[in-house]
């Protein structure tokens, strides 16, 4: 047996170890939803969470621990939406209305990509006209019927539909 080549071989394979175990430690775990707590806040605005009616948004970027949230899922799209949006983001997360109480909505997290959209309803959230959030087309659909507005599904949303100065103050049909 060489010798002289069996140290060479042993760095080699040290090597090779040491690159497959750190393949594993930068696979990021699944992303699961957090729920509100009391102290809950809007990333944006402050506000908190539990205080307010309608249906909340959670996004949750890469790197970061806890998820930003937010008091309305119009603010999500306004965000998630933007062109100069550079954040990786690694999930994001609505409530399902048809399994959440509208006025102190709670848990109900569906993830935000596969959830359906009603695009203008009647129904306010908590900064005035929102994008109430639903786990099935039919859910969303029973819900416009009786409230107004059209079905949309995540990637049928536009910038447009998500402006933020529809609020308490701006917001001409309140």
């Amino acid at each position: 047996m060489n010798t002289h080549r069996l140290p060479g071989l042993t760095v080699a394979l040290l090597a090779c170890a040491l690159l497959l175990s750190a393949c594993g430690k930068n696979a990021e775990a699944p992303v699961t939803a957090q729920d509100i707590t009391q102290e809950s806040f809007c990333a944006l605005d402050g506000m908190l969470l539990a205080d307010y009616p309608g249906p909340k948004a959670q996004i949750h970027y890469s790197g970061q621990a806890a998820p930003e949230f937010y008091c309305d899922t119009m603010e999500m799209f306004a965000l998630l939406l933007k062109p100069e949006q550079a954040r990786l983001v690694s999930a994001a997360f609505v409530q399902d209305m048809a399994r959440a109480d509208w006025n102190m909505p709670r848990g109900a997290w569906i993830d935000a990509k596969s959830a359906f959209y009603v695009v203008g309803s009647k129904k306010r959230g908590a900064m005035g006209p929102t994008l109430p959030s639903f786990g099935s087309r039919e859910s969303a659909q029973k819900f416009a019927d009786a409230e107004g507005g059209k079905v949309l599904a995540f990637a049928e949303i536009t910038p447009d539909m998500t402006r933020l100065d529809g609020g308490a103050l701006h917001d001409k049909r309140m």
